[in-house]
């Protein structure tokens, strides 16, 4: 069951990833976010009333507030990195953010892994062989910038979403990540009033927009919720390396629907910082 669910994670993170991206294509990134964290959160409230987790102690509270806050600027930078650069090369990228599981492992007096250290030197030669035709394209080294971002962003989000999970129970998972979708709500609600007198609150969304930011809500949250409830089994080296394929998913998205190229060493590379990240949260 903890492999199916971590399996399940991965699909449903590289399904939100593409489309997320696909939407910050024509939609502000800022806008995906807001729209997807809304249409969450209206899912999450009802299932955490009826199972009776508003009950929950509030343990999960300041971890579920700051993973809010900093998963709404690590998917507002990741999607912007998506739409202007190669999903195929961005998303790896970003998966590197467990590296900040890793180090907080180490903060709290735990030793790397030759597998690890394995890990870092595959992912590193990885990404540089992914970067080099990337930085030389229309949008240079920004999307790679920003994808760096949105790792550390992704992996702090990762040990806040262990950590508000941390009871093991269903209703601490759930409170959790209401409070993260609650948290970018009214963060991004405000700094949509504060900008409002000079820019208006034209929000660029059409009616059609609606069914799309629904899907990517759902995937992500769902996606959190079967990381979180994987994570919480006596199998975590397992789940948490099938947890870390999803950019497998983008990129194959990214080639079949947008018909993505990667040219020279960037498939290599690609698939370099892949086995990385595989050796990173497996070691």
């Amino acid at each position: 069951m903890p492999a199916a669910l971590a399996l399940l994670a991965s699909l449903l993170w590289g399904t939100s990833d593409f489309l997320g991206g696909t939407a910050s294509r024509r939609l502000p990134p800022t806008t995906v976010v807001g729209g997807a964290a809304l249409m969450a959160l209206l899912g999450v409230l009802p299932l955490a009333v009826l199972t009776g987790a508003l009950d929950e102690p509030r343990g999960y509270l300041l971890p579920g507030v700051v993973a809010g806050a900093v998963g709404m600027v690590a998917l507002a930078t990741f999607y912007r990195a998506l739409a202007i650069g190669t999903m195929g090369v961005v998303a790896p990228v970003a998966a590197l953010g467990v590296v900040v599981p890793v180090g907080a492992g180490l903060v709290g007096g735990e030793s790397p892994s030759v597998v690890q250290l394995l890990g870092i030197v595959v992912a590193v030669v990885g990404v540089m062989l992914a970067s080099g035709p990337e930085l030389s394209g229309r949008a240079g080294a920004v999307p790679l910038l920003l994808a760096g971002v949105a790792a550390v962003g992704f992996g702090a989000v990762f040990v806040l979403i262990a950590e508000g999970s941390a009871s093991g129970t269903t209703g601490s998972v759930i409170m959790t990540l209401l409070t993260m979708r609650l948290t970018t709500v009214l963060l991004l609600t405000g700094l949509l009033l504060v900008r409002a007198p000079r820019h208006g609150l034209e929000l660029q969304v059409r009616r059609t927009d609606v069914p799309l930011l629904m899907t990517i809500g759902a995937f992500d949250v769902g996606a959190n919720a079967a990381f979180a409830l994987a994570a919480q089994s006596d199998l975590l080296a397992v789940t948490a390396v099938l947890a870390s394929l999803y950019p497998v998913v983008t990129v194959l998205l990214a080639r079949r629907l947008h018909d993505e190229r990667l040219v020279g060493p960037q498939l290599p590379g690609v698939v370099l910082a892949l086995l990385g990240v595989v050796l990173l949260a497996g070691g």
